[in-house]
Order: C-alpha cells, then sequence, then structure tokens
C-alpha cells in the first residue's frame, strides 16, 4: 500500500511540475499578441503602467496554482512592505529561476532588467518590451534608462550576482548596481531569498523533478543609502549577502 501511495505522489508531482511549467508559458504566450497590438497604440507611461500589472498579476496567478497543489509554498508578504515605497532597487541574491517570478508577483511598478536575449523571447519579449523593461548592455544606457525609469516612483529589480547562484552563498557581485544607485542616488534594498531545494537553480534540467514539497521564503534585507565610491559599496554588499545567507550568522534564520 505504501509503495502504491508513494508512486502515485510521485506522479502528482510530475504533473504539478509539467502542468505548472505549461501553465505559465500559456498565460505569458495569450498575453504576447495582445502586448504587441497595444504597445503603438498607448503612451509610454499608460503602457508601462498596464504592463507591469498584468505581469504582476500573471505571475501571481502562477504561484497561487502552484501553493494550491500544496507541494510548492511561498512566503512573499514580507514583500508587500515596499508597495508604496519610494523610488528603490531591489537586490536579491539568486538562487532560482522562480525568483523574478516571486518577487514581480508582489510589486505593481517594477522594472527588471533582463538580459538582451529574453527581451526578444518569444514568451517575454512582447511583455517585457511594453512594461518598459531594461536591456543589461550597454551599461551606459542601462544606467540611464534605470534612472530615467525612477521618475516614475518605480522599483527596479536587479540581481547583484547577474546570474542565478553556483557557488555557496552567493556569485562575486557585478558593479551595475552601485552605478545605477550613485548616478539616480536612489537605495538599494535587500532582499534574501530562501529555499530548501535547488530546483531551477543554475544547471538543473527544466524537467526534472526535485524533491518536494519545496519551500521559499522571502525576507527584507538591511537598506544601503546610495555609495559615494561603487567599488567599496559592492564589496561591502557582497559581505553582507554571504554573512546573512549562512545559516548561523543570521537570528531570523533560527526561527521556525
Amino acid at each position: 500500500m505504501r509503495a502504491v501511495l508513494r508512486v502515485l505522489l510521485n506522479g502528482y508531482d510530475y504533473l504539478v511540475l509539467y502542468l505548472g511549467l505549461l501553465w505559465l508559458g500559456m498565460l505569458c504566450l495569450a498575453w504576447t499578441p495582445v502586448a504587441l497590438i497595444v504597445y503603438p497604440l498607448l503612451s509610454e507611461n499608460r503602457g508601462r503602467a498596464l504592463g507591469r500589472h498584468v505581469i504582476m498579476a500573471a505571475f501571481r496567478l502562477y504561484l497561487a496554482s502552484l501553493a494550491l497543489s500544496r507541494r510548492c509554498s511561498f512566503d512573499l508578504a514580507a514583500l508587500d512592505a515596499l508597495r508604496d515605497e519610494s523610488p528603490l532597487i531591489l537586490a536579491p541574491n539568486h538562487p532560482c529561476l522562480l525568483d523574478a517570478v516571486m518577487v514581480i508577483s508582489r510589486l505593481p511598478n517594477v522594472a527588471c532588467v533582463l538580459k538582451a536575449e529574453l527581451m526578444n523571447n518569444v514568451f517575454l519579449g512582447a511583455g517585457s518590451r511594453l512594461a518598459r523593461y531594461i536591456r543589461n548592455d550597454p551599461m551606459r544606457r542601462m544606467v540611464k534608462l534605470a534612472s530615467d525609469d525612477f521618475k516614475c516612483d518605480s522599483h527596479l529589480l536587479l540581481f547583484p550576482e547577474g546570474t542565478r547562484t553556483t557557488s555557496h552563498p552567493v556569485n562575486p557581485f557585478k558593479g551595475s548596481i552601485g552605478l545605477i544607485s550613485h548616478h539616480a542616488q536612489v537605495p538599494v534594498q535587500t532582499i534574501l531569498i530562501e529555499t530548501d531545494s535547488k530546483y531551477l537553480g543554475k544547471g538543473w534540467p527544466l524537467f526534472r523533478k526535485p524533491v518536494m514539497p519545496i519551500h521559499y521564503r522571502v525576507s527584507l534585507g538591511r537598506r544601503f543609502d546610495p555609495p559615494q565610491n561603487t567599488k567599496q559599496f559592492m564589496a561591502e554588499l557582497e559581505h553582507y549577502f554571504a554573512h546573512e545567507l549562512v545559516p548561523g550568522t543570521n537570528p531570523e534564520h533560527s526561527k521556525p
């Protein structure tokens, strides 16, 4: 009997993962033709607002669907405190592909810095362009576009590692956050993402099933003022994350 239950549960886990990925892909594809049509018809401000609200709603629906399965849980309530905040650079660590989805699902006015290939992706490209997401190159243009976007009281989501974490606890940080914060004089709000699984981490095959259930928890970390010395700032930021993400060094980690 136990063996049968294990087989059924294993099958259910696969169903949750594959249907979940299919569901996310369908949400993105359904929005693509609409985003393509309305992009030239709406003003920049209206297109930006519509695009970001739709992406937030779609990501929230996707995560709610996963949570409903009882095979994934998401503790994201801490992000709600940022909804009415003035412009901020949101700087999370980056353990998996769901990190941006989790952050954006709670906040209605987030600009995301994306790799150029993602801006041209069939699933994400049209929606990203309507939402006025920002390409990560060239650097000078990225800094200018990010700085201009803050005039809309927006938040900027930018991962300091530049890619998903491969070396514990964090990869060496890139300098773009320091440059943007210094140029725009906008604070950096750190976000700590914790999970008990390596699912969708760097190198994880898309259709490989992890041990389930999977738990995700997001908490707000320290807020840094805009730096004067960007190199020193990035070293301090990296040290902060490395300290906070090591179990036993942060009192919050001892909480159930």
